[in-house]
């Protein structure tokens, strides 16, 4: 047995360990894409409503404040689980009513507390922001956020 990789061997390696990693890659791919699509949501709920929500959540830019399960910034709270924090899987009006309250609110004025601007929108995209915001809480995250506060 040689003492020292040869040249061939070397490049056998690399086609080898290039080739088996790619087979696990495209694996984890296939997997991942089957649990998104079979498990983590019900394509079946997505309605006119929860599509136009996701428009005013887009058109406002929340994304530049807020993280949507892990994903945006992280100046303001996490609302992925925003309907489950404020009692939507128990009372869903209530729910839909503080988050208008909220967001009719805004900005709070409150000194030394971020403050998030008025946005000024209808009792509709208000209602289709809910109806987003309730979707949302309903995919099957793997326990994300790890806390109830996001």
């Amino acid at each position: 047995m040689a003492d020292y990789l040869t040249k061939n061997g070397a490049r056998n390696v690399f086609y080898g360990g290039s080739a088996f990693f790619f087979a696990i890659f495209l694996g984890l791919t296939a997997h991942s894409a089957y649990y998104m699509r079979t498990t983590s949501t019900d394509e079946t709920t997505l309605t006119d409503s929860v599509a136009r929500g996701k428009h005013v959540w887009e058109k406002n830019s929340c994304i530049n404040c807020h993280t949507l399960l892990g994903e945006g910034a992280y100046y303001a709270p996490e609302v992925g689980n925003v309907w489950t924090r404020w009692g939507g899987q128990q009372d869903p009006a209530t729910a839909r009513e503080s988050l208008k309250g909220w967001m009719a609110a805004q900005p709070s004025g409150i000194e030394g507390r971020r403050q998030m601007p008025q946005f000024n929108l209808t009792d509709q995209e208000l209602d289709d922001l809910a109806d987003f915001l309730e979707w949302t809480s309903k995919i099957k995250t793997q326990k994300w956020p790890p806390n109830d506060a996001g």
